[in-house]
């Protein structure tokens, strides 16, 4: 793709590189094929290639509009179309260079600046978010629907396990999980103790960034990101062996601390070793499988359904491209898996995107459940919080995180 990009961002780091995405695309349209905005409204604006198309025009100087910033809103990043695309073109980072770049040239209502920053400030701060969950709860019968929809009932996390291990990994202290669903990382703690393997999470470490970063606000995200290296660093120092991430979302955005901090001479090193150490938690256990199986209850015993939908979240499969791992893991230790139809399509929750385009959210999640649900599981699995949320407003069978389930075949329990 021919490309004259205007004097603003020509030579710029994001000049440079947004031109390299644009020449290496052919315009073919394979992406449409699998964008989920463009199945919905077939609009060619609201598809990958109408969206490149958008954004270089205005690289190339002609003045974006309330219409380019809403059919870049509209775009899920689900990165479908990264996967899908012959050329290898990186949408991802593109969208990312023109939703700034639109930002910055055409005002938000005010009515969505107040949105947008309330959502960033209210998500990410534990201090405001974790007691307005529990308030939530304590009055849920009293709330209205919508709001009763995005509030999970609470179930037991659990216990924490005591015991020390020479093996020490690091977890992700975020910001929704721990609040909406603690039940995922006590399970991932007894997991790992089973297998020799001490969780730490570390209270300074925080939100990953990636609600600021969607969201524009790429010196939030940068603040983020410092704050928990800072954690992290003294743990890495004494020989954690790995960062464990098990919300799929935070784990894509904690492996781009490299590419966010390239450029920050106090942190970019650091950034990069972070990076090196950052494993999704099916990375961690696909190896150890033989022994997960071993330690789990005969499949005779336990009572933890057997068959299974599982939803590879977009961050797992298309951004990380981990693909076949967790279902692995779960078939050796006694899943049937039943089969899902679009299984690489988004279920409409993409982060605060569930908040921000509510309708297109809700379609993408019906179109979700119905293939979840056609083989008639006994209980739908995934692997991201935003996802285990979204789904469970709509679902006729218990959500759970996948590592939930792997926790109650060790401890053949519910």
């Amino acid at each position: 793709m021919e490309t004259h990009l205007a004097d603003w961002i020509r030579g710029t780091p994001d000049g440079v590189e947004a031109e390299s995405i644009l020449r290496s695309c052919v315009h073919c349209g394979f992406c449409n094929a699998t964008c989920p905005t463009y199945q919905l409204l077939g609009d060619e604006l609201d598809g990958p290639r109408g969206r490149i198309y958008q954004i270089k025009q205005m690289l190339e100087g002609n003045a974006p509009s309330q219409s380019t910033q809403l059919h870049l809103d509209r775009c899920l990043t689900c990165m479908n179309c990264e996967t899908t695309c012959p050329s290898g073109v990186r949408y991802g980072r593109l969208v990312d260079i023109g939703r700034a770049a639109v930002e910055q040239r055409v005002p938000r209502p005010i009515g969505q600046r107040w949105q947008r920053a309330l959502l960033r400030r209210f998500v990410t701060t534990g201090w405001l978010f974790g007691p307005a969950v529990r308030l939530g709860r304590l009055l849920r019968p009293l709330l209205p629907q919508r709001l009763r929809a995005k509030l999970p009932v609470a179930r037991d996390q659990g216990k924490w396990p005591k015991r020390a291990h020479a093996r020490k990994v690091l977890l992700l202290n975020g910001c929704v999980q721990p609040a909406l669903m603690p039940a995922i990382d006590a399970a991932t703690a007894r997991v790992l103790d089973a297998l020799g393997i001490e969780a730490v999470s570390e209270a300074r470490s925080g939100c990953c960034g990636a609600i600021d970063y969607h969201l524009s606000a790429t010196e939030a995200a940068k603040a983020a990101a410092r704050r928990n290296i800072d954690a992290w660093w003294p743990h890495i120092v004494r020989g954690a062996e790995a960062i464990v991430i098990n919300a799929s979302g935070c784990g894509a955005m904690v492996k781009d601390y490299e590419h966010l901090l390239h450029d920050d001479p106090a942190y970019a090193t650091k950034a990069l070793r972070v990076v090196a150490l950052t494993l999704d938690l099916a990375e961690l256990l696909a190896p150890l499988q033989q022994a997960l199986t071993a330690k789990c209850s005969t499949p005779e015993t336990g009572s933890a359904p057997r068959r299974i939908a599982f939803h590879p979240p977009c961050t797992l499969q298309h951004t990380q491209k981990i693909r076949g791992t967790v279902e692995a893991i779960l078939g050796g230790l006694g899943a049937e898996l039943v089969p899902v139809s679009d299984a690489h399509l988004c279920c409409g929750s993409a982060g605060s995107y569930s908040l921000l385009q509510p309708e297109l959210s809700r379609q993408l999640r019906a179109r979700k459940l119905e293939n979840l649900e056609r083989a008639k599981p006994q209980m739908i699995l995934s692997a991201n919080i935003g996802c285990l949320t979204h789904l469970e407003t709509g679902a006729n069978v218990p959500v759970q995180h996948w590592i939930e389930w792997v926790d109650a075949r060790l401890q053949a329990r519910p």
